[in-house]
């Protein structure tokens, strides 16, 4: 997903971001279909990949689609229904997924999703009669997108394997290839990426606070997971419908917030939101065995109301400080910080688990091993609010102006 979120940006603004959406939606469903059927490890491997570059263009596009086609009045309220499919989707996935694979086994993750895909399919092309193309006249970037997708690959498979002295070599090149590609990017006519999007302080925060907050939040579905069948000994269903609190307070309030902050400045809503998403950290960083499940029900509460009260509002701090030909780059630039967000959150619960635990296995025999990995992690992503409540703020004072103008 990485890999071909940025060229994702650039192609789906010269070709259409109606015509990106579709083909997203069927590969992703070949892909789906691919890795239900997989034979081997390889070839699941394969759909995987297939998988992740067709949810590049969809992410791309449909945040695209939706503030060229509405508004800009009502751009956070439409963007905050967006945002709710998004946070929505990736926190219930543990709470479905422990329900299949408990009862159906791990193929059923990918039928299940073939009809809704289908539906897709036939929505896009029945109630979507518009397309919009905002590059049409530009020249694909080849070298840039090259570049920039060996430098964000090694970064985030050597990010993951820091532990090793490869892993150290491949993040250290591919920052070094990133900083290649910005400076390339500089120089070009019809760059895949406008660097220059960067001198506005409000799109440079608010990408900055989506980093920050997906490393800290995404891990957390995962430390609670472990800490309910690991710790507290139950199984993968039981401890899925507990995990369905956050997703449904995030999908209650993500709408709400999202119309909000049209008329409330959105960073000061996103700033709000990670504070008290750093109260719910906090009292995970002292997450054990003895906790008392109310405690850890109401950090969960805590988690969705910060979360619903910031996605909405940054992504339309995003989505509004470029000019609307920019919308494309600007949907590549979020999707961007939420993958490799997501990505270095995941790589940094490996690392500390791997330093902590060694080889040894996930089981209630080292429930006290995982405690001690989940404190430090819930620590680490503490600092990681902190960060991104420091970013919304300091975009709330620039001086930059949130673009305004309806898109042609």
């Amino acid at each position: 997903m990485a890999v071909f979120t940025v060229p994702a940006g650039q192609i789906s603004g010269k070709f259409g971001v109606k015509k990106s959406l579709l083909i997203g939606v069927i590969v992703f469903l070949i892909g789906s279909t691919g890795a239900a059927l997989s034979f081997s490890t390889e070839s699941f491997m394969l759909f995987r990949i297939i998988q992740g570059a067709s949810v590049a263009f969809i992410n791309v596009s449909a945040m695209a689609m939706v503030v060229s086609a509405v508004k800009p009045q009502n751009r956070g309220k439409a963007l905050g229904f967006t945002v709710t499919g998004v946070y929505l989707a990736t926190s219930l996935s543990p709470v479905i997924c422990g329900f299949l694979v408990y009862n159906l086994g791990w193929r059923s993750i990918f039928y299940v999703v073939i009809p809704f895909l289908v539906l897709c399919i036939v929505l896009i092309i029945l109630k979507v009669p518009q397309e919009w193309q905002t590059y049409a006249d530009d020249k694909i970037d080849k070298i840039g997108s090259i570049i920039y997708s060996i430098g964000i690959l090694l970064f985030i498979y050597g990010f993951t394997n820091l532990i090793n002295t490869n892993g150290l070599i491949c993040t250290v090149a591919g920052i070094a290839l990133l900083i290649v590609f910005a400076t390339w990017e500089l120089r070009q006519k019809s760059p895949v990426f406008n660097m220059n999007l960067f001198k506005n302080t409000k799109f440079t925060s608010s990408n900055i606070a989506a980093l920050c907050s997906y490393l800290a939040i995404m891990v957390v579905t995962t430390i609670l997971n472990y800490h309910f069948q690991y710790v507290r000994g139950w199984n993968a269903q039981m401890a899925g419908l507990v995990l369905i609190v956050t997703p449904i307070i995030m999908a209650i309030l993500a709408p709400n917030t999202g119309k909000l902050s049209d008329r409330i400045h959105p960073q000061k809503l996103a700033a709000a939101g990670m504070a008290i998403a750093t109260v719910a950290l906090l009292i995970l960083t002292f997450l054990n065995k003895d906790t008392p499940l109310y405690l850890v029900i109401l950090a969960m509460i805590l988690q969705g109301i910060g979360m619903g009260l910031f996605s909405s509002p940054n992504m339309n701090a995003i989505m509004s400080s470029v000019p609307p030909k920019d919308a494309p780059t600007a949907s590549a630039s979020q999707a961007t910080m939420r993958t490799i967000g997501q990505t270095m959150s995941l790589g940094l619960l490996t690392l500390i688990f791997a330093w902590i635990m060694g080889n040894l296995a996930l089981s209630t025999q080292y429930a006290d091993l995982i405690v001690k990995s989940s404190q430090i992690i819930c620590t680490i992503c503490m600092f990681a609010c902190l960060v991104s409540i420091f970013a919304s703020l300091v975009g709330i004072k620039s001086k930059d102006e949130f673009n305004t103008k309806r898109p042609n």
